[in-house]
C-alpha cells in the first residue's frame, strides 16, 4: 500500500512538469512560421532509398520556406534534418527522454526535450501545415493513425496527410479497403484522408495545392 501512496501523492507536482512541458514548446515554436512534420522509422541506414528521399524531400521543403519538424533522432528524423540543414532551412527536432537514450541527431538547428510522449505529439501537430510519413514502424504507424483520427473526428481542421512510399504502404492501405471498410469498420470517404506518393515533388505539390484553396 505504501508504493501506491507514494506514487499518487506524486501525481499534483507531475501536472507541472507537464504544465512546463507544454509552455515551453509552445515559446520555442510559436515563431517558426510554415513547418511540415516528417516522420519514419529510427532505423533506417544512410544507405537505404528511403533515407536519400527524405533528405530530398525535406531540402525541397526548405526551398520552398517550409519549416520541418522531426523526432530529433536517426534514420529519416536524421535525413529530414539533414537535408533541411543544408538547403539551409529551419531543422527542427523534438527529442523524447525514454529509457533507452535517443541522442538527438547532428543536423538540428533547434532542439526541444520531452519527457511526455503526448506533449510531444501535441506539438508535432499543432505547428504543422502538413504530415509527410516514411516507412517506419510502431512509432511510425501510431503518429499516423493518429493524425487521421484527430481528422476524422474534427477534434483538428484537415490537413494533408501523405504516405511516402507506395511499395512500403500498399498491404496497409489493401487491409483498410478489403477488410475495414468491407466489414464497415470505417467510411468510404475516410481513406480520403491521406495521400500515397513516390516522389517529393508530388508530396510538396499536394501540399501547395490544398493550402492554394
Amino acid at each position: 500500500m505504501s508504493k501506491v501512496y507514494n506514487f499518487t501523492k506524486e501525481d499534483p507536482w507531475r501536472i507541472f512538469r507537464i504544465m512546463a512541458e507544454f509552455v515551453d514548446g509552445f515559446d520555442e515554436l510559436s515563431e517558426i512560421g510554415d513547418a511540415v512534420t516528417i516522420f519514419g522509422s529510427a532505423r533506417t541506414k544512410p544507405s537505404d532509398k528511403y533515407y536519400k528521399m527524405a533528405e530530398k524531400t525535406a531540402a525541397l521543403l526548405a526551398k520552398n520556406n517550409l519549416a520541418v519538424i522531426t523526432g530529433a533522432g536517426p534514420g529519416i528524423m536524421e535525413a529530414a534534418n539533414k537535408g533541411t540543414k543544408a538547403a539551409g532551412g529551419v531543422s527542427i527536432g523534438l527529442n523524447i527522454e525514454v529509457p533507452i537514450i535517443q541522442e538527438p541527431n547532428k543536423f538540428i538547428t533547434k532542439l526541444i526535450d520531452f519527457r511526455y510522449f503526448f506533449c510531444r505529439k501535441v506539438m508535432f501537430v499543432k505547428y504543422a501545415k502538413a504530415f509527410i510519413i516514411f516507412p517506419g514502424g510502431f512509432g511510425t504507424m501510431d503518429e499516423f493513425f493518429e493524425s487521421i483520427t484527430l481528422i476524422q473526428t474534427s477534434r483538428i481542421e484537415k490537413f494533408p496527410v501523405i504516405l511516402m512510399g507506395s511499395e512500403y504502404w500498399k498491404g496497409l492501405i489493401d487491409w483498410m479497403k478489403q477488410d475495414m471498410l468491407r466489414e464497415d469498420r470505417v467510411e468510404k470517404n475516410d481513406l480520403d484522408l491521406f495521400s500515397v506518393v513516390d516522389k517529393p515533388e508530388e508530396a510538396l505539390k499536394i501540399i501547395k495545392d490544398f493550402y492554394s484553396k
